[in-house]
């Protein structure tokens, strides 16, 4: 066996990374012998003040309602190439969809700082008050024509929601009047970043300061190598309605104590605090040990906003030790693990649901209003639905308040196979519950469909009875026991409904579906369906 392959193949799994087919050597050419470690240096991120005048931006009171908060810095003589400016560019996006949430959050703008002059002004006006030439554009457009035209723009559209609606659009100048960026949507075309930029002019604008500062942070220490000062970063100041001035970026260093034994503890290890330093110095995380010995002070560097707590040096620890380092023990307590209770009855169930002729069916957990309302003849306002707040297609707006529009949409997509069709499914469903800290809660629901030339409705009254047999549950209203009484509902014929009452409560509904329901969802032929609510016979 290829030694040389079967170590880089360990190696990687252990770190968690891919092979490079520039690194999958041929058998003969063996791993490098074991030599001095090579040892980088943590680099060491200054902020400084330039020689001139700093930059400043001032921001005006108008942006209190939409967008309060901005930082920003300067990258001074930076020197970019192709490579690098596609990393500053997609750095950027990655941010937006992550600590950004969309641009909910923060939104980042970068500029050529040649090309503008400051003070800078962050500022709210009216959208017909802002014109300006977009990134990317030959004209001059007002905030309102862009709104509409970005629409249909597949990159741009999905954070027009943000600021839309708002009386005000937040907007940055600089001290000649040029529209610098219209945060969260789009920066200005004049100060456009290209690959021979030099000075480079950060802002972050949000409604969330902290986040703000973290990711200015990490956008200037994640670039400030290609500074011709490496790792110095220029500051700027930012004046807030208030009057008081602060400087960023802050690039902050913090330190935290942790004690050897916690780590070696919660880690499964046994070393000493001198070498649970070395390896949280390899994590770029320079610690040494200090006090009675079992104490080993840590330095946070800027770069690491996301250590909030002793575990994340923990974790950190585990890392440079190596995952597969570590020695498996066995549990010092016997512990028996059980099926979930809802899980198991549901996969009886399904068993059950099969051998008495009827296929399962998986249907998506999110679909349109028009499914669980509209076609079923109910208003949206009393399902009790859970709304997507910003749903990619009208396919996927609420979370399914019932199982049967998705039964009815798979008979419909396989309308040409063999009559009947008996399908069911066992899923969950989402209604709002106040009670609930989400807000929401899953219920899960079984439902069933049988669909030919006639209605069936004894074929499903059938089922209902083999389900009720299966779970003990005796017909009659004596206690513990399980009627159907006559009732109504908009998705079903009149006079061909029934609700379903099981251990004094009602647990869903069986019948007839009404032909508006039928026609709606592109069928032909009558259909009856049964749904009930299964956790009651937990």
């Amino acid at each position: 066996m290829n030694t040389s392959h079967f170590m880089s193949k360990r190696v990687c799994r252990q770190w968690g990374l891919t092979r490079h087919a520039d690194c999958q050597r041929e058998a003969g050419s063996a791993l490098p012998s074991p030599g001095p470690e090579l040892q980088i240096k943590a680099p060491v991120y200054k902020r400084v003040t330039p020689n001139g005048e700093i930059q400043k931006l001032i921001i005006t009171e108008e942006t209190a309602k939409i967008r309060p908060y901005a930082v920003a810095a300067v990258l001074r003589n930076i020197k970019f190439t192709k490579d690098r400016y596609d990393s500053f560019i997609e750095l950027q996006e990655k941010l937006h969809q992550n600590i950004c949430r969309k641009r909910a959050l923060v939104a980042i703008g970068t500029h050529d700082l040649d090309t503008l002059s400051g003070p800078f002004t962050y500022t709210a006006k009216r959208p017909s008050d802002i014109k300006f030439k977009p990134l990317n554009k030959t004209k001059e457009y007002t905030a309102c024509e862009l709104m509409n035209i970005y629409k249909t723009d597949n990159h741009l559209k999905h954070y027009l929601h943000i600021i839309e609606n708002k009386p005000l659009y937040p907007v940055i100048y600089d001290s000649n009047g040029v529209v610098l960026s219209m945060p969260p949507v789009i920066n200005g075309n004049h100060s456009k970043i290209t690959v021979n930029t030099r000075n480079v002019f950060i802002e972050c604008t949000g409604t969330d300061f902290t986040k703000a500062k973290i990711v200015l942070d990490v956008i200037v220490t994640m670039f400030s190598e290609y500074c011709e000062n490496q790792f110095m970063v220029e500051a700027a100041e930012v004046v807030f309605p208030n009057g008081k001035s602060y400087t960023f970026p802050e690039l902050a260093y913090r330190k935290e104590i942790v004690r050897a034994d916690l780590i070696n503890k919660k880690v499964g290890i046994r070393e000493t605090p001198e070498n649970i330093a070395k390896l949280l110095t390899r994590m770029y995380l320079k610690s040494e040990v200090i006090g009675d010995g079992n104490q080993i002070e840590i330095e946070i560097p800027p770069t690491r906003a996301d250590i909030i707590h002793a575990c994340d040096i923990v974790e950190d620890a585990a890392i440079a030790y190596g995952y597969n380092n570590i020695q498996m023990t066995l549990p010092k307590t016997y512990t028996i693990a059980n099926q979930f209770p809802l899980n198991k009855l549901t996969e009886l169930l399904r068993q059950d649901m099969a051998a008495a002729g009827f296929t399962e069916a998986l249907t998506f957990a999110l679909c349109s209003q028009e499914d669980i309302a509209d076609k079923l003849g109910l208003d949206i306002s009393a399902t009790k639905a859970v709304h997507i707040s910003n749903p990619k297609t009208a396919e996927f707006q609420v979370a399914r308040t019932t199982l049967l529009p998705g039964l009815l949409k798979t008979i419909a997509a396989n309308r040409k196979m063999p009559l009947p069709l008996k399908l069911f499914e066992i899923s969950d469903i989402v209604v709002k519950d106040s009670s609930r800290d989400v807000g929401a809660r899953n219920y899960r629901h079984l439902c069933a469909v049988y669909y030919n030339k006639n209605p069936g409705f004894e074929i499903i009254h059938g089922l209902l009875d083999r389900i009720m047999q299966l779970l003990n549950v005796p017909p009659g209203e004596k206690k513990g026991g399980y009627v159907i009484k006559a009732s109504e509902g908009s998705a079903f014929f009149p006079g061909r409904c029934a609700e379903i009452l099981a251990r004094g409560q009602s647990i869903g509904k069986l019948g007839v579906l009404h032909p508006d329901v039928i026609t709606k969802f592109e069928l032909t032929m009558p259909c009856s369906s049964l749904e009930i609510n299964v956790e009651p016979f937990l």
